[in-house]
């Protein structure tokens, strides 16, 4: 595969990546930008805290599929099963290039969310066992906290323990230091969180009939 091929990969998931989904959908059917509400985050979380469900679940479906699919069209890119090693660190490639457009969207002046849904369809691309047992303990964690913040830290860092220690999936260096980086890199991202856990003043989301 030649460096043009794989520049147009990452581009291109990159792109997929950068798809604003609760900007657009916020601005279009609500004429609301979620960024100037709420906690100010492009995400799902934020979405549904200003806008409800009905526009929180697509957000957070599509921001979802977005992350699956940049790792998908490798297979379009790198066609040559018999190099497997070369195929995943190439689906690695395209899975930071899709979390770094979520994060810094080309669209939408370069202020976008977390990542967290981004890198949940990564997971389900690259660690779908893992990913699985990950989203359990994310529902475990917000129910008995209430906390999306602490309960996305919290399956972040257990998931490189859940990958690589506990189900054992240390044939590959580079997957495991991706696992590594995202317990690593999530917090990064939820310093303000952080900031106003330790205060008492990080909100709480309360599961709530808000549809409008």
């Amino acid at each position: 595969m030649s460096i043009i091929q794989i520049l147009s990969a990452v581009l291109l998931a990159y792109l997929i990546g950068a798809i604003p989904t609760s900007v657009w959908i916020g601005r279009v059917f609500y004429k609301v930008d979620v960024r100037t509400q709420g906690s100010g985050n492009a995400g799902a979380t934020n979405t549904i805290r200003v806008l409800g469900y009905k526009a929180g679940i697509p957000v957070l479906v599509f921001d979802i599929f977005k992350g699956w699919l940049a790792v998908f069209i490798a297979n379009f890119f790198f066609l040559d099963s018999g190099k497997f090693p070369d195929a995943v660190d190439f689906k690695i490639m395209l899975a930071i290039a899709a979390v770094i457009g979520h994060v810094f969207p080309v669209y939408v002046g370069f202020k976008g969310g977390k990542g967290i849904a981004t890198l949940l369809g990564v997971g389900i691309a690259l660690f779908p066992l893992a990913a699985l047992f990950t989203v359990i303990i994310f529902a475990l964690t917000l129910i008995l906290s209430g906390y999306v913040s602490l309960s996305s830290m919290v399956a972040a860092i257990t998931f490189p323990i859940i990958e690589i220690l506990i189900l054992g999936h240390n044939d590959y260096f580079s997957l495991m230091c991706l696992a590594i980086a995202v317990a690593v890199f999530v917090p990064i991202t939820h310093r303000k969180n952080i900031r106003r856990l330790m205060k008492g003043e990080e909100t709480k989301f309360t599961i709530r009939k808000k549809l409008s």
